[in-house]
């Protein structure tokens, strides 16, 4: 999807990264720990048997028995194939601390300024920020690093979340509202704001990031659950069907060392999955890291792919957060210059999102330059009272501000009943229509115009929206606004439905109706009032602007704060569902071919009439055991940039799909060992190591 390619992603380590490779190998004799290999049972089973083999060698070596040569190569491989598979985990996992690394360099020691008393942000005491406790008060100024996640009580500033987001672009966190949530390692770059602090040393919100990216706390999904089971399965199989061959190799009056039957177990069982099945869970969600996603877990991931609804929370989410200025419509009389200068000079002061929209507006749209305000002007700030804002200069009085409460001004400023122009009329009805906000314009005892305040919809979410169509997802905007504002935005950013009104408990009904019917839902969101959604849907999804309750409900939080993110949290969900499928099917075709491939190779000593089955023409029983053996450890390592990599998703059918694996990676299973058996056997034949 060339949409996808698009998107902004955090730097993604290579796989021959020395960074990520040689620590990877260091880890692969740590992971030898059996506490740590039990987790995946097809690897600890591979373990034991290893261990066996190599008592086993150690007795040969001592007593001096046969085929020391042979027994040795054989347990060499054996540790290969376990180093193997820990190598593949190891790297999964090292991707993910190189983004942990950098993460990490964003703390430093820093300092807080920790208040003595509430209401006093005069008197603080520095301290350290990890002797921070939740609820401490702590005051940030131009400069400063905060200290710790916290909700702004006090004041508005400008603060730089690069260290978090990746993004340049400062954002405006003010007191009271959606906006209120900072995070800990984040700058402070203009302004004074008072924080309280709603993290404990140790459980802010970047070290969570960081135990996240590490796959420290990455849990198992229902179907790698049940994937484990059948692997299980298949070992506990091959368990008992190599365990009956000595009796068949004693009827026909030969022998078979337990090194050999230990390595063609071990070639049998499903060793290249049970292998791979870490690193892939771990890759998935190392992927999500890199579009500056974090998943709390695989199981989210996994559940991504199977999305069937996304609901979105309008405000914030397909919209801006605040209302904008998008056109300042003049009365007759009144040129749009005119117009447009008043507005530049009553927002001049004015610190609110929709006054720096206006400022923005005039400058960009209108081509009007600020100036210089004289020193005797008279600001006057906005008030829930007067519902108005504006300045004083000189015998000029601009105001801004509520349609009513301007129209009252002009009259009170006129000394007689202002008649409403029906041009002012006309251009608020038709605003209040479209689901917008009219501001009134006056100057002294005269109306100007008619500022239109927006919801606005974030760029591109329309091609977005229609890309998730596309892709077999329903979007739903749910909404506080009335319906006509809903409707209004709900055409705009191209959702396929929306719910008006709606209270948080609208949205949690909302997500239980669906799941009832079978459909997995996503959800997301930035507010307060959207953390029970979060918590319920299968998939939730929280903006990193929004609020502390929100993140803290999710299973994911989208660092940049795009809800068309969704497109590649869901391809990379499929994406792992259909690696782990492919290498699944490759594993077991894999298996099937080794089974036909050895068995009449070795047992053509026994049974000689085996020997047509030897399609291949193996030299010998013994290099047809060491060449499995070196296939099914190589095999492993060769498909480690794959398992991080996964299959390229494509948008195909569930049939197509399985047609597809069974053609590739079922047909490729039992074809490659053929090839690579017989390559392998010549190459040990000719160096006489069998």
């Amino acid at each position: 999807m060339e949409v996808s390619k698009l998107r902004k992603r955090m730097p993604a380590s290579t796989l021959l990264d020395p960074k990520i490779v040689i620590p990877a190998i260091g880890q692969s004799f740590v992971k030898l720990d059996p506490r740590t290999l039990v987790k995946n049972p097809v690897m600890f089973v591979l373990e034991i048997v290893t261990l066996l083999t190599t008592v086993l060698l150690v007795r040969d070596l001592v007593a001096g028995g046969q085929s020391i040569g042979f027994e040795f190569q054989i347990v060499l491989w054996l540790w290969f194939t376990v180093l193997f598979a820990n190598f593949a985990e190891a790297v999964a996992e090292g991707r993910g601390k190189a983004q942990a690394d950098t993460l990490r360099q964003t703390r430093t020691q820093t300092r807080a300024k920790r208040l003595q008393a509430a209401g006093n942000a005069d008197r603080y005491d520095t301290v350290a920020a990890d002797e921070l406790q939740a609820g401490d008060l702590v005051v940030c100024e131009a400069g400063d690093v905060i200290p710790g996640d916290g909700e702004i009580i006090e004041g508005v500033a400008s603060v730089n979340e690069a260290a978090i987001t990746g993004e340049s672009a400062p954002v405006i966190r003010e007191s009271g509202g959606d906006r209120s949530a900072v995070t800990g390692g984040t700058t402070v770059i203009s302004d004074r704001i008072v924080i309280r602090i709603t993290s404990s040393p140790g459980s802010s919100f970047l070290d969570r990031m960081i135990k996240l990216v590490e796959g420290a706390e990455r849990q198992k999904t229902p179907n790698e659950i049940a994937l484990t089971i059948l692997l299980v399965g298949l070992t506990i199989i091959f368990v008992f069907a190599t365990a009956t061959i000595p009796s068949y190799a004693a009827y026909a009056g030969g022998a078979i060392s337990v090194v050999v039957l230990v390595a063609l177990f071990v070639t049998l069982i499903p060793t290249t999955i049970g292998a791979l099945l870490s690193a892939i869970g771990i890759a998935g969600m190392d992927r999500l890291v890199r579009f500056n996603v974090l998943a709390m877990s695989g199981r989210a991931v996994e559940a991504a792919g199977d999305v069937d609804t996304l609901l979105l929370d309008k405000t914030g989410t397909i919209t801006f957060g605040n209302r904008l200025a998008t056109e300042i419509i003049p009365v007759p009389g009144v040129t749009e210059r005119e117009a447009a200068e008043a507005a530049l000079l009553a927002s001049d002061a004015d610190e609110t999102a929709e006054g720096r929209s206006i400022i923005t507006l005039v400058q960009d749209k209108y081509y009007v330059r600020r100036q210089v305000v004289p020193a005797e002007a008279k600001f006057i700030a906005f008030s829930a009272m007067t519902r108005l804002s504006g300045v004083d200069v000189g015998a000029r009085r601009l105001r801004k501000g509520a349609v009513d409460a301007v129209l009252k001004f002009a009259r009170e400023q006129a000394g007689q009943d202002v008649a409403e122009p029906p041009a002012f009329r006309a251009a608020v009805d038709k605003i209040a229509r479209a689901g917008g906000t009219p501001l009134g314009l006056a100057e002294n005892g005269r109306i100007l115009g008619v500022i239109h305040l927006k919801d606005v919809v974030k760029p591109d979410v329309k091609d977005r929206f229609a890309a998730l169509r596309r892709m077999g997802i329903k979007t739903v905007m749910i909404t506080g606004d009335n319906p006509v504002t809903a409707a209004s935005i709900a055409s705009e950013a191209g959702v396929d439905d929306f719910i008006a009104e709606a209270t948080p408990e609208d949205k949690l009904r909302y997500i239980r109706n669906e799941q009832t019917h079978g459909r997995l839902i996503a959800m997301c969101g930035d507010g307060t009032n959207d953390a029970p959604a979060l918590a319920q849907a299968d998939v939730g999804v929280a903006m990193q602007s929004g609020t502390q309750a929100a993140r803290e409900a999710g299973n994911m939080v989208d660092l940049d704060s795009d809800p068309t993110k969704l497109i590649e949290v869901v391809e990379i969900g499929k994406q792992l569902l259909m690696t782990r499928g492919a290498l699944t099917t490759f594993s077991i075709a894999n298996d099937v071919a080794k089974y036909f491939a050895i068995i009449p190779a070795m047992f053509a000593a026994f049974y000689p009439q085996l020997g047509v089955l030897n399609i291949m023409g193996l030299s010998t029983p013994q290099s047809a055991i060491l060449s499995a053996i070196i296939f099914n450890a190589l095999i492993i390592i060769a498909l480690i940039p794959l398992a991080l990599k996964g299959v390229k998703y494509r948008p195909i059918g569930a049939a197509a799909l399985l047609q597809r694996n069974l053609v590739i990676y079922g047909a490729g299973g039992i074809i490659l060992p053929f090839i690579g058996i017989k390559a392998i056997d010549i190459v040990v034949t000719a160096l006489h190591l069998a």
